[in-house]
């Protein structure tokens, strides 16, 4: 069974999609690609890469956070950039929230994301340790036990 987490303290889904879905007992975490939309749904940072990154970079830390993770979990990163060159002008914020051991990390140049003013989008897999991972309210957490649905 799996359990999707859908904290407050970021943007809503506005899809067929959650924030991270916890697998097991709540050791290994998929976070969903984040994007720089603040908790209400707005862009941060049009035009500005590093003023996007370090949005997404802070909703990965408040969705962890909801369920005693923290950017130390994260084991894998996949970036997907719409533009290489700036996207390696931002190591030094990715610096803020990482330290060693860092977490194995893949980029790709993408043509554009789903809305025109978004740069970058990350996703991330995390492994929290059962010592501090913490099962959401009731209002942020979805047991799904439809995972043979596939839309």
């Amino acid at each position: 069974m799996a359990t999707a987490i859908n904290p407050s303290t970021v943007w809503s889904p506005f899809g067929a999609f959650s924030m991270a879905v916890v697998q097991g007992d709540g050791h290994i975490v998929h976070l969903k690609g984040q994007v720089s939309l603040n908790v209400n749904g707005h862009v941060v940072g049009r035009g500005d890469i590093r003023a996007q990154m370090r949005q997404t970079l802070e909703n990965i830390r408040d969705v962890l956070g909801s369920i005693g993770g923290s950017m130390s979990d994260i084991i894998s990163l996949v970036h997907y950039a719409t533009d290489i060159d700036a996207f390696m002008g931002t190591g030094d914020i990715r610096a803020e929230f990482f330290a060693a051991p860092y977490p194995v990390t893949t980029t790709v140049q993408i043509q554009r994301l789903y809305h025109p003013d978004l740069m970058i989008e990350v996703t991330a897999v995390a492994e929290i340790p059962r010592c501090r991972f913490r099962v959401p309210d009731a209002s942020a957490a979805i047991v799904d036990d439809s995972r043979d649905a596939i839309e």
